[in-house]
């Protein structure tokens, strides 16, 4: 079954782990919700249920036979096992995963504890995003090598001085205005 369909198929097609379907009709339905209730985004409830399926995956291959059986070590064991393979951000993502797995599973009484809830994973948070800046003199560079001589190059030298965001111009239409930090006005045709 492909990620796309995942939100419109029936609780009975739907490919539930071993685990889950040995848990019983109830488990198996409430599994099938929290794909399809909870979790609005789809590229979120692919990107969780391929975590999910890659957690399930590993308990049943480390002997755990119901889902009671899983503990909080047991969670923890698989995340220490993660973090030797995949980028933080990923185990960040199985992480979330697992834990609103089990508290969904928890809040509609399969279960009686969350065993993720306690399990904590490596601090990871991203101060600088993946292109890297200008270094001296590149920003200059830029600058000159745009053809002042034109409307479009006085343009597009005015929308890179004052760094403008392409988000902000992809919106913008025919005879609107943008102001500028020294309170000049830019058409944008």
């Amino acid at each position: 079954m492909s990620d796309s369909e995942l939100a419109v198929v029936s609780p009975d097609s739907f490919a539930a782990p071993t685990i889950i379907e040995r848990a019983g009709p109830t488990t198996r339905k409430k599994f099938f919700e929290f794909f399809t209730v909870p979790i609005r985004n789809a590229n979120t409830r692919a990107a969780y249920y391929r975590a999910i399926q890659q957690f399930l995956a590993w308990v049943e291959r480390a002997g755990y036979q119901h889902l009671e059986d899983i503990e909080p070590i047991t969670v923890a064991a698989y995340i220490e096992t993660l973090q030797r393979q995949a980028a933080p951000p990923t185990v960040k993502q199985h992480m979330a995963a697992i834990r609103m797995l089990f508290s969904w599973l928890n809040e509609k009484g399969v279960l009686a504890m969350n065993p993720a809830r306690e399990v904590k994973t490596e601090r990871f948070s991203r101060t600088e995003g993946k292109t890297p800046a200008f270094v001296d003199g590149e920003v200059q560079k830029l600058l000159d090598a745009i053809d002042s001589s034109t409307h479009t190059g006085l343009r597009d030298r005015a929308l890179y001085r004052h760094g403008l965001k392409c988000s902000l111009l992809a919106n913008l239409t025919c005879h609107q205005s943008v102001f500028i930090y020294d309170y000049q006005r830019l058409y944008v045709f």
